[in-house]
């Protein structure tokens, strides 16, 4: 099973579930000519997908579209279901970036065919989480920026309290759907600014007070 990092203690946490929120900004839903949901929109990703920063991600031969997202991820701690506000913020372990990876003309292909994104999603690599930062020394704020930049050139700039549905409210209404569980990761949802990556192409992204991710497309 793949493992995450979490500082400062160096304390090595088995993944479980990646759960990603698609439409948390109302600007990226916009530019993609999407409707906001209701609710939170929620897929999975198989713990397969997870690379750590520095490794490369390889294209897939069957797309010749794979954007970049760039997401704050949060990770959980310990088992809940059913949550109100304080399991939820009491459940949060850590936050890192993470860069949610999506073949745009593979799902865009799908969603004509009323078809699951799956195969736009799954693929070794889709998911880059850098090292876990605990909750009690990140402080969540809101206030923090997040950004995206493509060899050097910014792409995604906006910050986290312009999410639609906040991290403690996303674990609130997903643990209504599902368990969560200790090492179970929440990908909560990228700004605007997603677009094409080419073989080559250097991603960094960073949030205030995480550390900062770096990989190469081959």
């Amino acid at each position: 099973m793949k493992k995450i990092k979490l500082q400062p203690a160096q304390e090595e946490i088995e993944i479980g579930k990646i759960i990603c929120v698609g439409r948390n900004y109302a600007k990226h839903a916009e530019e993609l000519g999407n409707i906001v949901p209701e609710n939170p929109l929620l897929f999975l990703k198989p713990s397969s997908v997870f690379i750590p920063s520095g490794e490369e991600i390889t294209y897939p031969s069957y797309s010749n579209e794979m954007h970049h997202e760039v997401e704050l991820v949060v990770l959980i701690g310990e088992e809940i279901k059913n949550a109100d506000p304080k399991e939820a913020e009491d459940a949060i372990l850590g936050y890192a970036v993470g860069l949610d990876m999506t073949l745009r003309d593979v799902q865009t292909k799908l969603k004509s065919k009323g078809h699951p994104w799956t195969l736009a999603k799954v693929f070794d690599g889709a998911g880059v989480v850098g090292e876990f930062i605990s909750k009690n020394e990140y402080n969540y704020t809101g206030e923090e920026n997040i950004k995206l930049w493509i060899n050097d050139e910014l792409k995604q700039s906006s910050q986290l309290k312009n999410m639609l549905t906040s991290p403690v409210n996303l674990i609130v209404y997903i643990s209504t759907i599902m368990k969560l569980e200790r090492g179970d990761l929440i990908f909560t949802g990228t700004p605007e600014g997603v677009g094409v990556v080419n073989k080559g192409d250097i991603i960094t992204a960073e949030i205030e007070k995480c550390k900062k991710i770096e990989t190469i497309v081959k």
